[in-house]
């Protein structure tokens, strides 16, 4: 048997090809999975369950299709941290915390979006600490869509430039961040998304397995009882 772990699809209307590599990935055999785990980012943005798209709608469909042949939980990414109980209801995702804690084969393993561990971006770690604030989500939902899709798109942009002037190491899981979660929950692996740098870190803490990002390639983490298995196919691929 096997576990499966995805993120950072980014899925929006405008990358119809990452669409439909998630539906050849959803429409795969998943006879021998035990359940599959979306770290977050599956949508590029997300303000508010009451104006998904369609195109969100339909991935909902067909997510909710597969549930009925496997578990599928859900951990909030910085896009689609708004994600509410009404979008995982239609899709049949179970909703996991922040940081969430498995039995995986036998090894007690963490499971994050992995933005938390970018500790060395103090600027995006205030804003993702006040991002998460309840009265902020509480104000955020009772402005009109308009306004919301106005914010989510100028934060989109101002990200997107902010990046491009910060180094790749400051945008990277802080080594003792993942030693000090790891410790705090008495775990020896992790498995988390965010930083689009795939691999497998053998760590004095404990195993750090990244999942790759969905831009150019469709990114799979297989998981087995005999270990971690990183897969890539492009996006057109089978």
């Amino acid at each position: 048997m096997r576990t499966l772990f995805i993120g950072d699809l980014h899925l929006s209307a405008d990358r119809p090809d990452i669409t439909s590599a998630f539906r050849r990935f959803l429409s795969q055999s998943f006879d021998d999975v035990d359940a599959l785990y979306i770290l977050g980012d599956l949508f590029e943005v997300w303000v508010g369950d009451d104006i998904a798209e369609p195109f969100a709608l339909d991935i909902a469909a067909d997510i909710a299709a597969l549930s009925h042949r496997l578990p599928i939980y859900f951990i909030h990414g910085n896009r689609d941290f708004l994600i509410g109980k009404q979008f995982a209801a239609v899709s049949k995702m179970q909703l996991l915390d922040e940081v969430h804690q498995i039995d995986l084969y036998g090894i007690p393993t963490l499971l994050l979006h992995g933005d938390s561990l970018c500790t060395l971006d103090k600027g995006y770690q205030r804003f993702r600490w006040f991002r998460n604030q309840p009265w902020v989500k509480w104000i955020y939902s009772k402005l009109s869509q308009s306004k919301r899709l106005s914010i989510a798109a100028n934060l989109r942009a101002k990200s997107k430039a902010g990046n491009q002037l910060k180094s790749q190491y400051i945008m990277d899981a802080e080594p003792h961040a993942v030693a000090d979660l790891l410790q705090k929950h008495g775990c020896t692996q992790m498995i988390h998304g965010h930083t689009h740098r795939p691999a497998i870190h053998h760590e004095s803490a404990g195993t750090r397995i990244v999942v790759g990002d969905w831009y150019s390639q469709s990114s799979v983490l297989e998981m087995t009882a005999e270990g971690p298995n990183l897969q890539a196919k492009p996006l057109g691929g089978n």
